[in-house]
């Protein structure tokens, strides 16, 4: 009996305002993370582990920093004469072209590439979390249910929960209530951005809503859509036992990092049998010279670390100088810290200087330096920052 036709949308498109300075010159699925790796290195990894071939990415904000990662797909073994990868930048010539406001309205724009590739199963995956899952899994599970859509679910912390949709799962996994983002959640139990989709019938209902809610616009998944599935009986769930993280704000994103500098990480990315695969650059060794100390920290390709290091990830062409102290922070590509300078419980984005004897951080909120600035010597940027600071003309 042949697999189900399974295509797999990536939403690729947002701004991810939530993320601040690290997304003001790239999209959210290309932030880096864990040193060597980018977002969307996850969902993309899943769709190669669980052999679906047919993958397309919804790009819209800075799309070049999406593409220039994902170039022809090869590191996910995307790069087919037939399917594989394809990108869906916006368009314009019909209806449906122009900007996409919302993960449903931009959907509902692509709704007839998808009947003309007539999968049996659409999966419709964000790009803003940590996670392995087997989307083949969900699928058999979806297609054996009579449902119209199978919502992945995760436990949250309750004082998190209004940041996701929420639902209610009664018997046999049916999902008896969901409420987008809701100001009182009823439960923990939130859908983690990945959808299975019976595509004919949820199409038709799009159109159907499209046409109810007007101006108003469809919105985001959670807006109409999936409320109206809910109501209708047709929505279940299926609850993913494993490791799962949002990383759309930036603490979340450092308490992340954080997670992967333990002595066991909640996920082996160099596992043999579902390995996280990216396109990597070409570096050299990371080198850690005499004097210097490191520890319990991740060290990418490229690093020369002559300072102290602790519960830090350097990415790849980081520097810290003789003299520099580096605590509990994530330092993307080509990051240098210069002598007598402390960095503490910071991220700090691509090509940033900071100068010497400065420090920047502390105890407290997480503090972030936007990409490329140069911090001049002796400044001291407290916990909590934002440098720039955005608010500045």
């Amino acid at each position: 009996m042949p697999l189900p036709r399974v295509l797999v949308l990536v939403l690729a498109g947002g701004k991810g305002n939530r993320l601040e300075l690290l997304t003001e010159t790239r999209a959210k699925p290309a932030v880096p993370f864990a040193g060597v790796y980018r977002l969307i290195d996850f969902p993309l990894s899943n769709c190669q582990h669980s052999a679906i071939a047919d993958v397309w990415v919804s790009v819209q904000y800075q799309p070049q920093s999406v593409s220039e990662h994902l170039a022809n797909g090869r590191p996910w073994d995307l790069d087919r004469t037939t399917g594989g990868l394809m990108m869906l930048p916006p368009f314009q010539g019909s209806e449906r072209g122009g900007w996409t406001e919302g993960t449903a309205d931009g959907l509902w724009r692509q709704a007839e590439l998808v009947r003309g590739f007539d999968p049996d199963a659409l999966v419709v995956v964000s790009s803003d979390a940590v996670y392995k899952l087997d989307y083949r899994e969900v699928v058999d599970a979806h297609l054996g249910s009579g449902a119209e859509v199978t919502m992945v679910t995760t436990e949250v912390a309750a004082d998190d929960a209004a940041r996701y949709g929420i639902v209610r799962v009664g018997k046999g996994g049916a999902v008896e209530d969901y409420a987008y983002k809701p100001d009182e959640p009823a439960t923990t139990t939130a859908t983690n951005e990945v959808f299975v989709f019976s595509p004919a019938e949820t199409l038709d209902r799009l159109e159907a809503l499209a046409d109810e809610v007007g101006e108003e616009g469809l919105e985001d998944l959670g807006s109409h859509l999936l409320p109206a599935q809910t109501r209708d009986g047709v929505a279940r769930a299926f609850p993913l036992a494993g490791y799962w993280r949002d990383v759309g704000t930036v603490p979340a994103y450092w308490e992340a990092h954080q997670d992967f500098l333990a002595e066991d990480p909640p996920i082996d990315l160099d596992e043999r049998t579902w390995p996280l695969h990216t396109r990597g650059g070409r570096h050299s060794a990371a080198r850690v010279l005499d004097g210097a100390s490191v520890d319990g920290s991740l060290l990418s390709g490229g690093t020369r670390v002559a300072g102290a290091v602790r519960g830090s990830v350097l990415s790849p062409g980081v520097i810290v100088e003789a003299g520099a102290t580096v605590v509990d922070s994530v330092l993307l590509p080509g990051v240098r810290v210069r002598a007598g300078a402390t960095v503490t419980r910071a991220v700090v984005d691509d090509g940033v200087d900071v100068g010497a004897g400065c420090s920047v951080g502390g105890d407290g909120d997480i503090t972030l330096l936007g990409r490329g600035v140069r911090v001049p010597d002796g400044t001291e940027v407290p916990a909590g920052a934002r440098f720039p600071d955005p608010d500045d003309d």
